[in-house]
């Protein structure tokens, strides 16, 4: 029987986390100062600004979450790391193939992921993923995605490389929107691993110019081929939530 490389994309993503997941890597930002003492102009506040270091202070940080540990995702094992890297065969599928990914939607100023373990057991990851945008992007990122969800209801196949990430289905779900939060897009989608259906879910909100992007996958149903029913963990979502409240 042929072999071929449909539907590793997944698996090869989770169980490589499950294996990998570590801390890593740091951040920094640059500040300057003014050598005479004239009036700061209006400007001064503008160059000040930082979208990545802004998003650094706002995503969970490694310990914040009880009963979870918070980390930077291991780059080695991404499906790709841009999203020119994915080709699609539904191009409207775009943003949800990015939402479940690790990538941002649209075009954003600044965006950065963070993977979220521990408490619900081996095995089950909530990804985190924070982008912050120019004034009115974040609201067309969400439209994007909406009109996802609503047109690939039977499925798409995203390729990065040799690599093949199909869903076979993708269902809107009814979620109520976080409290303080400007909207909110849910979703579910599914996978086939070996012949074993598995359900993936993201949660997609805004708050002003930002968005956090939250993505469940169940790592350790695709390492013992059994089914998959991966639910966003709450408390890592309320956690991230009231920091961009």
């Amino acid at each position: 029987m042929k072999r071929t490389r449909t539907a590793l994309a997944a698996p090869a993503l989770v169980l490589a986390s499950a294996l990998a997941l570590s801390a890593c890597g740091g951040s920094g930002s640059a500040d300057g100062s003014s050598k005479d003492d004239k009036p700061k102009t209006s400007a001064s506040p503008e160059k000040a600004t930082d979208p990545a270091a802004e998003l650094d202070r706002a995503v969970l940080s490694t310990s914040e979450v009880k009963g979870f540990t918070v980390r930077k995702p291991t780059k080695k094992y991404v499906f790709a790391a841009s999203q020119d890297q994915i080709k699609l065969d539904e191009p409207v599928c775009a943003p949800i193939s990015y939402a479940t990914n690790q990538l941002p939607l649209g075009n954003p100023k600044a965006h950065l992921t963070r993977v979220a373990a521990g408490a619900e057991g081996p095995g089950a990851f909530t990804y985190v993923t924070l982008a912050t945008y120019a004034d009115g992007e974040a609201k067309t990122a969400l439209a994007g995605l909406s009109k996802a969800v609503d047109s690939c209801g039977n499925g798409f196949t995203a390729t990065s490389g040799k690599t093949n990430s199909p869903h076979t289905s993708v269902t809107a779900e009814s979620v109520p929107a976080p409290k303080g939060a400007d909207e909110s897009v849910a979703f579910r989608t599914t996978t086939k691993h070996q012949g074993v259906t598995h359900t993936l879910r993201a949660q997609t909100v805004r708050y002003g110019d930002k968005v956090a992007v939250y993505y469940a996958v169940d790592a350790m149903a695709f390492a013992q081929t059994r089914p998959g029913n991966a639910k966003v963990a709450t408390a890592v979502m309320d956690a991230q939530n009231a920091k961009l409240a």
